[in-house]
């Protein structure tokens, strides 16, 4: 386990992420294929942040919105 990385980011995003995995079906699917491909539930949890992350400042970038 390391300790690196934006921490204050990864508290902030670990409950929203919770909520995208039961309602946002992109995170969803993304979520739920890591864990088939046998990633630990925690990892694929802050890959899915990373991913959220992504998305986001693309829209940032972009000035769209969400679709």
């Amino acid at each position: 386990m390391t300790g690196f990385g934006r921490v204050d980011v990864r508290k902030q995003l670990y409950m929203p992420m919770l909520s995208a995995i039961q309602h946002n079906p992109v995170i969803r699917a993304y979520y739920h294929r890591l864990l088939k491909n046998g990633k630990a539930e925690m990892v694929a949890l802050v890959a899915c942040m990373r991913k959220l992350l992504t998305i986001l400042n693309a829209i940032v970038k972009k000035n769209e919105a969400w679709q």
